[in-house]
């Protein structure tokens, strides 16, 4: 994708953007369990949006909601020093967020192609949290 800038007038803006290449994805340094979180919450929405609509506004809304509080405290995590509480909180996101997908998949909301996919993807992301989790807590 290349940006070029515009006024609002339709003439061309100042070429300090032209020819600038965009990432199609966050990389810029953040550990790799944030991409994991953020490719799941990217397969995980348009998902979300096939629920039927006695579904989607209970169940697809919490788990879109529970799959964007892991990848934003993920984020969070990624950038500040006090890692502990963020990591613990991001787990139990990750675990509620099963049990729903669970739920979704028993209702038959997800395929059981889906639903596999997903585990798999989100156990993925719970052992990288944990890993990290032992990796960044206290020295004994």
């Amino acid at each position: 994708m290349i940006l070029f800038a515009l006024s609002f007038t339709g003439e061309a803006g100042p070429k300090i953007f032209e020819g600038v290449r965009l990432p199609t994805k966050p990389d810029d340094g953040a550990p790799v369990v944030v991409g994991k979180a953020y490719d799941f919450v990217l397969w995980l929405l348009p998902k979300v949006e096939t629920f039927p609509r006695s579904h989607r506004f209970t169940i697809g809304e919490r788990l879109s909601a529970q799959g964007l509080d892991v990848l934003v405290i993920l984020t969070e995590a990624a950038y500040t020093s006090g890692k502990d509480d963020l990591l613990t909180q991001a787990n139990r996101k990750i675990n509620s967020t099963r049990l729903l997908l669970r739920l979704s998949k028993d209702l038959r909301l997800l395929s059981l192609d889906a639903y596999a996919f997903a585990a798999e993807r989100l156990d993925e992301i719970g052992r990288m949290v944990g890993g990290w989790r032992r990796a960044s807590g206290p020295r004994k």
